[in-house]
């Protein structure tokens, strides 16, 4: 049976555009098109669709607070059409929190064109979307707990092993959430975080600001050419690969504009690899939450050299795609819920401390 997709956008030619796109696959059904929420509204009432595209920016009711109503009223799977601005990115990072699965920027131009270059990462979004996990979605969500209550006061570990290992994180689909909620529990003295989550360029400059301010870490869109320090975490641009060099003292970071792998351009594989190879047994792999395949070879790698690897588990993942082909693989050697991450982490990295 094709998903029921509804889609909400002000936008007469974004409307007409989308459903030509989604009306084109043959497992996806467009069964309505509302110009806002209030229309949307019933239209969900009536047609019951399995999967909403919602635009972030609409008159009558904006997409945040129309996604904040359905959520907690009717749970169901949403994806934001987000325009490419600073304030769509903000939004759409907040739309997240709220209990969105993912979202598609939307191209510059709203020409035919331009956004039927989009049309297979919009069907494959809808479809994982349909299988994603809305577990504790639309109901009251506990406050983003400040760090000092989640974390220890200090990691205890010592300053030879914060200088000479290092952390690499990887996910997609439901991946901001998730980092978010790994990073928040950490204390300030770690070694460096290396981390690739797939998004445009121009979102994940607001990603990184926004963890910069939540967590006790240093947060920071890598610009290459940085040298890792402790206390720092380092999220792939948008618009490229991040890897590692070691270098005299430490390790620096390097960006590259290569070929996308998996079909990413930041490259989970592409920044797990880099990991393996510069730093060997010297490194800890995570791989979060996320569709496809995208980083289970590359932490394989990692865990050949000596690294040791944890996956999310299935019952805390929005969508388990990345953690089980990593399983899948025997890249992973350890398997935790997402709350767990960070202590099964700082347990791990005492350990080899010492």
């Amino acid at each position: 049976m094709a998903i029921k997709v509804l889609i909400v956008d002000d936008s007469a030619l974004m409307r007409a555009l989308l459903t030509e796109i989604i009306s084109g696959a043959p497992d996806l059904d467009v069964v309505g098109a509302a110009p806002d929420p209030i229309a949307a509204r019933e239209m969900i009432k009536s047609l019951n669709p399995d999967v909403l595209t919602l635009d972030v920016e609409m008159p009558k009711m904006d997409g945040l607070e129309f996604l904040s109503r359905i959520m907690r009223l009717r749970p169901m799977p949403v994806i934001m059409i987000s325009a490419l601005t600073e304030r769509g990115s903000q939004v759409t990072l907040q739309a997240l929190e709220a209990g969105a699965v993912d979202f598609v920027a939307k191209p510059r131009a709203e020409s035919v064109a331009q956004l039927m270059g989009y049309a297979d990462e919009i069907c494959e979004k809808i479809r994982s979307a349909h299988g994603a996990s809305l577990r504790g979605r639309g109901r009251p969500q506990p406050r983003v707990a400040a760090a000092a209550e989640v974390a220890d006061e200090s990691s205890g570990l010592s300053p030879r092993f914060l200088g000479d290992h290092v952390i690499a994180i990887g996910a997609s689909t439901g991946g901001t959430e998730a980092i978010k909620d790994v990073l928040v529990r950490l204390p300030p003295d770690m070694p460096p975080i290396v981390m690739a989550q797939h998004m445009p360029e121009g979102f994940t400059t607001s990603f990184a600001k926004r963890l910069d301010t939540l967590t006790r870490l240093t947060v920071l869109e890598a610009e290459g050419g940085e040298r890792l320090k402790p206390g720092h975490a380092y999220l792939a641009p948008g618009h490229s690969h991040l890897l590692i060099r070691r270098s005299a003292g430490g390790y620096i970071t390097e960006l590259s504009q290569s070929e996308p792998v998996n079909r990413h351009r930041p490259s989970v594989d592409v920044l797990f690899r880099s990991v393996a190879e510069e730093a060997r047994l010297k490194a800890t792999g995570i791989i979060l939450t996320g569709m496809g395949k995208d980083g289970a070879l590359g932490l394989l790698e990692m865990r050949q050299q000596g690294a040791w690897t944890i996956g999310q588990d299935q019952e805390s993942c929005v969508v388990y795609g990345m953690p089980r082909e990593a399983a899948n693989v025997g890249a992973l050697e350890e398997v935790a819920g997402l709350s767990d991450v960070a202590g099964r982490l700082l347990v791990r990295l005492r350990r080899l401390d010492r």
